[in-house]
């Protein structure tokens, strides 16, 4: 090695050809400890004893509606320490976290200390990196509802990590501790507990991390007033989700119609951003007091919920083409929404937040997460800045009229474009009611039917066929035909891809998710990927169309060594709820891959093909 060393004429390609011996040299040492432990009978108590684990309260009891913090503490012995959550591959990740616990519960993140950085390795394999030694305090907050009952509730704390000392890391470990919570009537007196451990929770700097398609954000969780502004633009995002997106028009076609009177318009439009602030101030309510209730978006876990919607949004839909000159009942009218009164413009806000809860936007999913663990008020504030930022384009409209004013209010065209509109609205309502049904008929864990897809498609192709033949009709405008001709033509075409791309064998070789697969699939040592997903999210749909079925990522999900694995919580599927809450996440979609021996490798709800590819290389160079 010293001839290299002294060597001036070394070539480029010898270079290179160390460099990568160096990180081989890396790799190897973490498979050193395999030879080290088989060499010692006792190996394996020996690993156990470098990490001592215990855990303490921060008070001696909670009440209903309270806060409370669970300190679990990691003595590490020297001159072991154990890797950081951020750690990249090949060092294995510290992960802690709740993997059971009460209904009544509401966990938030763990907040880890700093930590500090050493040089690891030998040779050229040498590098620094930041770790936990000596003593490393997780603190996990937790809030309790309102109807949590008076008792001890019990919990798992799941802590995994890998001990290294600064040349070679033992194999990972995984241990579970159970403890219990005591809840307390509210008349009861509660006292601070390890006040000198909890006294470092000050400084503690615990992230709200988010990561979207390749770029990686994190924000300070003690900055309650920026993640408000974040959940905010959330909001104001979610109106360019597939769930949103189709109402815009409507609205700026009903605003266009007050432009006329402007204080009207501005009344007209207030009242319907009052009504996606109220929704939205509601479903926080019932996060913090309903008792299994912990996400926006589970109200489409309920099939009755849903198919209710997808009737309303249909009665909306038919009203809206003019076909409800019928006899009908006098309360399907009452459904009928029109813009240009308080009510229906308060409804319309109102079903216009309903309609977003299946998607999440980018930062509105984490800001929603942290939320729910947060005091009521703060729960309350969060929500109601979702509300905020979704109402906040029909307030601008609202509030300068010349901005829709050009838009036509009568005649064939504004009623062209209601009808079409109303067709595609009604596109939303089969769809709606389509997946209510697939949740109402599924038997977990086979996955549920997509049938309703060809409902939706007809309805699409109906608008535009609707639009195509009524532009010929009404305008003999060459240029004008060209364009909502074409426009109608992307109609029809989507509505066929929409068909056969959602109705199709899917092509991985999906494992639809129960406790006893998944266990099998870790036996086998195969890198898992897990994805979930439901019928009624239609971010899942988008992203498993566009990024999963790619046909690099199917290539290495249908590897031998990678078990594909499905959890699907359309309707009633406990075990996939609880699979959900395990992993950290009361939102979907949501992707996490493991790697053979159960670390988690990645997860996102906003992923792209090369992340997921390169998630699973990662996995694959692990222990």
């Amino acid at each position: 090695m010293a001839a290299f060393d002294s060597s001036r004429g070394l070539e480029r390609n010898t270079v290179e050809t160390m460099n990568r011996f160096g990180r081989a040299i890396r790799v190897l040492l973490f498979l050193s400890p395999v030879l080290a432990i088989a060499a010692t009978p006792n190996g394996g108590a020996q690993e156990a004893s470098v990490v001592a684990v215990s855990t303490f309260w921060s008070h001696s009891g909670v009440k209903p509606g309270g806060e409370i913090t669970l300190a679990v503490v990691l003595d590490i012995r020297e001159p072991y320490h154990v890797n950081t959550y951020t750690a990249k591959p090949p060092f294995v990740p510290i992960q802690v976290g709740i993997t059971s616990a009460p209904k009544e519960l509401r966990v938030s993140t763990p907040m880890f200390p700093k930590p500090h950085p050493i040089e690891f390795g030998v040779g050229n394999a040498r590098e620094k990196i930041w770790v936990f030694s000596h003593r490393a305090v997780v603190f996990i907050p937790m809030a309790v509802n309102v109807s949590a009952q008076p008792g001890e509730a019990p919990l798992t704390v799941k802590l995994s990590y890998q001990a290294c000392d600064d040349k070679q890391c033992l194999l990972p470990t995984s241990v579970e501790h159970q403890v219990r919570l005591p809840i307390v009537v509210t008349t009861a007196g509660v006292k601070p507990l390890a006040e000198e451990l909890f006294a470092a929770l000050k400084d503690y700097g615990n992230q709200v991390r988010v990561s979207f398609f390749g770029w990686n954000f994190s924000f300070a969780a003690a900055n309650r007033l920026l993640l408000i502004f974040i959940a905010g633009l959330g909001g104001f995002l979610l109106n360019l989700t597939p769930c949103v997106l189709p109402l815009i028009p409507l609205k700026i076609l009903g605003l266009s119609r007050a432009a006329g009177n402007r204080s009207r318009c501005l009344l007209l439009g207030s009242v319907m951003s009052l009504g996606i602030v109220i929704f939205w101030m509601a479903l926080a309510i019932a996060i913090t007091t309903i008792s299994g209730f912990n996400a926006a978006n589970q109200l489409f876990q309920y099939p009755a919920f849903t198919i209710a919607v997808g009737i309303i949004v249909c009665i909306m839909a038919i009203g809206m083409c003019g076909f409800l000159t019928v006899s009908l009942p006098p309360w399907v009218y009452r459904l009928n929404v029109s813009h240009e009164t308080l009510s229906g413009s308060f409804l319309f806000g109102v079903m216009a937040a309903v309609l977003s809860t299946p998607c999440t936007a980018p930062f509105m999913g984490a800001a929603a997460a942290w939320a729910t663990t947060q005091p009521r008020i703060v729960a309350l504030a969060t929500f109601a800045a979702i509300g905020i930022g979704m109402a906040f384009p029909y307030l601008i409209l609202s509030a300068f009229p010349i901005l829709v004013h050009r838009i036509p209010r009568t005649g064939p065209a504004s009623e062209l474009v209601k009808q079409t509109m109303g067709l595609l609205l009604l596109a939303a309502g089969a769809y709606f009611v389509g997946t209510g049904l697939a949740g109402l008929l599924a038997t977990p864990p086979d996955p549920p039917t997509q049938s309703y897809w060809w409902a939706v498609a007809f309805f699409v192709a109906l608008a535009g066929g609707w639009l195509a033949w009524r532009t010929l009709r009404i305008t003999p405008h060459a240029t004008r035909r060209i364009a909502f001709v074409g426009l109608a033509a992307v109609l029809i075409v989507v509505a066929a891809t929409l068909a056969l791309r959602f109705t199709r064998r899917s092509p991985i070789h999906w494992i639809y998710y129960t406790p006893e697969r998944l266990a099998e699939a870790q036996a086998q040592n195969r890198i898992v990927v897990l994805e979930f997903t439901a019928a009624w999210c239609l971010n899942c749909h988008a992203l498993e169309q566009a990024v999963l079925h790619d046909p690099r990522v199917v290539r290495v999900l249908n590897s031998s060594g990678v078990a594909p694995v499905k959890v699907d919580i359309t309707g009633s599927n406990p075990a996939g709820d609880r699979k959900l809450l395990e992993v950290g996440r009361r939102t979907i979609p949501y992707l996490v891959v493991y790697s053979a021996s159960g670390r988690a490798v990645f997860s996102s709800d906003a992923y792209t093909t090369e992340q997921v590819v390169g998630a699973i290389q990662s996995a694959e160079k692990l222990p």
